[in-house]
């Protein structure tokens, strides 16, 4: 699956995917992968993603257009 999404939010804080690596703790390589969709996202990757961006799992998985967390 590729996640646009993952690309448009990154481009949104006008940050680079070695910037965005360094938060998870991996490789610029691993995620410019996650960005392609050619290697699945680990779930303490996709939760750390969306703390940081603040919107929902759901969201960056492109299973809702709403960015809004429900709590």
């Amino acid at each position: 699956m590729y996640f646009q999404r993952l690309k448009d939010l990154r481009e949104d804080m006008d940050m680079n995917q070695t910037q965005i690596s360094k938060l998870l703790f991996t490789s610029q390589t691993v995620y410019s992968r996650y960005e392609r969709g050619v290697r699945t996202i680990p779930v303490e990757h996709l939760l750390i993603l969306a703390d940081f961006y603040n919107v929902s799992t759901d969201y960056i998985l492109g299973r809702t257009n709403n960015k809004k967390i429900n709590k």
